[in-house]
């Protein structure tokens, strides 16, 4: 009876085991589809999660640079790279639910997108006619993404020497890349970045209200002796009485509940509000273009030198950066403060952009002030932003601009609340000092 007893126990025992272990192998197969459906359907949670550990990383004074960087910066890159992937995701889940006429027409039917910006037209056309054009991005932005993490491996395992062969083999790559951007676009000009945003192909789709909700439709919620007046008549929201003040509390910023049937009146929009939908829904000239003739192309050698320099100016600039280290020995920081690379670089950026002007008033009907579309004016204007990192990097940096960074740090110590960003400032100092990509534009 008890050796009974021990092996029916043992069997239920054996039983148990087996089905939970066949439940955590069936989850552990099932986890990447779980994973993948709750990353398409809350596009906006996942964002609001990795804008969250980005700013961990970023924010908190003390715990992402000196002995921490690697870690700090490590998280900081699998949180970008874990974007790509969730980009890739929802760029599925949108293609699908582009060939779904069913879920489009419902779509458009209960809600009304605003115009794709000229930018999400341009590189979503390029991103769906090429897949090299895709990979050749996505591999961009890989690098963009990990070059830091890369330079610091590089100089904690070999040094000076190390970190610049490693900072001039990345960039090197860059230029290769952007290159091959320009090759596949037939020569023109690369827009920054050259894939489509995550707003692009997955944007945050606001709550649908549901007109037939419960508490909408009860008859117990209704106030008669709100609604009505003193002879007894529903008082409508905007009459006025004697003293010019509306008799109920309604109001015209708020929804008007109707007396007899629950359902409420929307709030009428503000003129600010109309004006800014309908200017929303303009069609331009550039609308009506098709996605490729957003940019002019560059048919003449000046045009394609002018680019060409400006994909290679990071190129020059790190080459030169390191044979100045090498002439120094890769000790102290007096190899820093060379002007030579400093000026070179921005002696090539800005002979590129003039170039860049000088052949599209040849070019283009207009010039570069009324001839161009309003993507090349948008991107014209973050190339000219650009310039302004060089106040941030080499000589200037080290000469000019680490001074001013010292006063403002050390004027704020001391300070309540001020203090923090004191001790922020003084941080990102030793990152812009010490590291070639920390600011790093292309």
């Amino acid at each position: 009876m008890a050796s009974s007893t021990l092996r029916r126990s043992v069997h239920a025992t054996m039983t148990t085991i087996s089905s939970a272990s066949a439940e955590v192998t069936r989850a552990a197969i099932n986890l990447p589809s779980t994973y993948h459906n709750y990353v398409a359907h809350n596009a906006a949670a996942v964002s609001n999660i990795e804008s969250s550990l980005r700013s961990l990383t970023y924010l908190l004074p003390g715990a992402r640079f000196h002995d921490s960087e690697l870690a700090s910066e490590s998280v900081h890159t699998f949180v970008q790279l874990l974007s790509i992937y969730h980009d890739h995701l929802l760029k599925k889940r949108a293609a699908l639910l582009a060939l779904s006429p069913t879920v489009l027409k419902a779509r458009n039917h209960t809600v009304q997108r605003p115009k794709p910006s000229l930018h999400a037209r341009y590189t979503t056309f390029w991103t769906t006619s090429s897949s090299l054009y895709t990979k050749i991005g996505t591999l961009l932005k890989v690098a963009q993404y990990t070059e830091l993490l890369w330079e610091m491996l590089a100089r904690r395992r070999g040094g000076e020497k190390t970190r610049w062969r490693v900072v001039v083999l990345l960039e090197s790559f860059k230029a290769i890349c952007r290159l091959l951007l320009l090759r596949l676009t037939n020569s023109r000009p690369l827009v920054s970045p050259p894939m489509p945003l995550r707003e692009d192909f997955a944007p945050v789709e606001p709550e649908e209200d549901d007109e037939f909700a419960e508490e909408e439709l009860k008859g117990d919620s209704f106030d008669v002796k709100t609604a009505l007046g003193d002879a007894g008549v529903p008082t409508p929201p905007l009459s006025d009485s004697g003293n010019g003040k509306p008799t109920s509390s309604l109001s015209i910023s708020e929804p008007y509940s109707m007396p007899r049937t629950g359902f409420t009146l929307p709030t009428l929009p503000t003129p600010d509000s109309v004006s800014a939908y309908l200017l929303n829904h303009v069609l331009t000239a550039d609308d009506v273009k098709p996605a490729k003739q957003l940019l002019h192309q560059l048919t003449t050698l000046r045009g394609q030198a002018a680019e060409a320099m400006y994909i290679l100016r990071p190129v020059v600039y790190a080459l030169m950066m390191q044979r100045v280290a090498a002439m120094y020995g890769y000790e102290g920081t007096k190899w820093k403060r060379h002007w030579t690379p400093w000026v070179v670089g921005v002696a090539m950026e800005y002979f590129a952009r003039h170039l860049a002007k000088k052949d599209l008033t040849s070019r283009v009907p207009g010039g570069a002030k009324s001839g161009l579309s309003a993507l090349e004016r948008e991107e014209l204007k973050k190339r000219g932003w650009s310039l302004a990192w060089w106040g941030m990097r080499g000589a200037f940096y080290e000469n000019v601009t680490k001074r001013w960074v010292h006063g403002v740090a050390e004027r704020l110590k001391g300070r309540p609340i001020l203090d923090l960003v004191g001790g922020v400032v003084e941080e990102y100092e030793w990152l812009w000092s010490e590291y070639h990509f920390s600011t790093a534009t292309m």
